[in-house]
């Protein structure tokens, strides 16, 4: 099987656990990325095939590699994103697929949903490639009757009234919000594949065999014309990583109301956006702020000019220890971090607006499993009173035990080798 990642931290991650169950199920894999994760894609059993370095950059200076980026929300990020992250590489991308199937005796390919060769591949007649099945690593974006279209952060509206709004936000979204980048998008996939993509820019789904979504149906909208090509296999766990000592404030989580603090493991750089209004609205709580930064914590210590009592703070911590012993999860909304958090019952608080966060804050919202600040930096006094409810209403981690005790009934990975071995139309290995 062919493994198509973005060269991003957040698309690798999942589709790296996902190599790691093929690989044990004794599927060959060659996984197509950047040269960051070449020791990864190794130590996961699988074959590292380079990206074209045109299109390779180090994830963790996003600014840098796209100037611009930084600072947009909602649907303008989405539109600064396409053309400028994930457009370019296309055509690229496609040769590199398309060589990969012939030269690797590929069966199936897999591809994250923004690796737009893996999906322009799929656009040609079946009886020239290879069966194309999509990882839902962020929330399910196909349109529907159901729901708003994907990027507006807006929860489903039931009836007929619902329907009517749903149907006029399309309308909108294409015509207006989204027309030029549709035609953009056209003209790429004209360009690469010799026609046009044959969907609309938020339904390119459709256009492929299957969609693997990394969830299970409590954590996603309900569609009454949902395709037959969805499958939710709820959030597939790699391997640990190696282990680490814990730091030594360790112990100070006895006995202690801990609040968990993380703006993930790349959009972490402007601490100011989540982690500083976190840490100062909780100050004088009593709770421990238990603050994971991604990077050096200097910036944050700095930011906040003096380190308050309640805080302890690392670079990495190994969830496996610290979300069994966490009463809130305060989060910028990351789709992995946040099923994280809900396999342990973890309810939330999430501040984020950028990529797909805005749409995993309203699904934590809609499911009950927490709530969504609406907002990218919010008000430290916001943080606060979010998350002392969640603390002090039991609704929440009810619910977020409920979805995480379908997140542990989920078998993932066999539903997921499965599913693969049956559109590669071979016997289980």
């Amino acid at each position: 099987m062919l493994v198509c990642a973005t060269p991003q931290h957040a698309h690798v991650t999942p589709l790296l656990a996902v190599t790691e169950v093929l690989t044990r199920s004794g599927v060959d894999v060659v996984v197509l990325t950047g040269h960051r994760y070449r020791e990864a894609v190794e130590a996961a059993g699988a074959v590292f095939a380079p990206v074209d370095p045109r299109f390779d950059y180090d994830d963790r200076r996003l600014e840098e590699a796209f100037p611009g980026m930084g600072g947009r929300t909602g649907l303008a990020a989405m539109r600064f994103a396409m053309r400028n992250v994930f457009l370019p590489p296309l055509p690229s991308q496609l040769v590199d697929v398309t060589t990969a199937v012939r030269g690797e005796g590929i069966d199936v390919v897999v591809t994250d949903p923004l690796f737009l060769g893996g999906v322009a591949y799929a656009l040609q007649p079946p009886e020239r490639r290879r069966p194309v099945a999509v990882i839902g690593l962020v929330p399910l974006m196909l349109e529907s009757r159901d729901t708003a279209p994907f990027g507006l952060g807006l929860p489903p509206m039931r009836g007929p009234i619902g329907r009517l709004r749903n149907a006029a936000l399309r309308v909108l979204a294409h015509r207006v919000l989204l027309a030029g980048l549709e035609r953009d998008v056209d003209r790429s996939f004209a360009a690469a594949v010799g026609t046009p993509r044959g969907t609309n820019l938020l339904d390119l789904g459709r256009t492929v065999d299957a969609i693997l979504q990394l969830t299970v149906p409590a954590f996603e909208y309900p569609r009454s014309d949902l395709p037959p090509t969805v499958s939710f296999l709820g959030p597939i766990a790699g391997r640990p990583p190696r282990a680490a000592p814990l730091p030594d404030w360790w112990d100070d989580l006895d006995g202690r109301t801990v609040v968990h603090v993380t703006q993930g493991t790349v959009s972490n750089a402007v601490v100011e956006d989540l982690l500083v209004p976190a840490v100062r609205g909780l100050a004088d709580e009593d709770v421990l702020v238990v603050a994971a930064t991604g990077r050096d914590p200097g910036p944050l210590l700095a930011a906040l000019g003096t380190q308050p009592a309640n805080l302890r703070v690392a670079p990495f911590l190994p969830y496996d220890h610290l979300l069994p012993r966490t009463s809130v999860m305060v989060t910028n909304g990351g789709y992995g971090g946040v099923h994280a958090a809900l396999r342990h019952g973890v309810p939330l608080v999430v501040g984020g607006r950028t990529e797909e966060k805005i749409e995993v804050a309203a699904r934590v919202a809609w499911s009950g499993t927490g709530i969504d600040l609406k907002a990218q930096r919010p008000r430290p006094q916001a943080v606060h009173d979010a998350v002392l409810r969640v603390l002090r209403e039991p609704r929440y981690r009810l619910r977020a035990q409920a979805i995480g005790a379908d997140i542990l009934a989920a078998d993932g990975e066999a539903a997921l080798v499965g599913s693969l071995v049956r559109l590669a139309g071979r016997d289980a290995p």
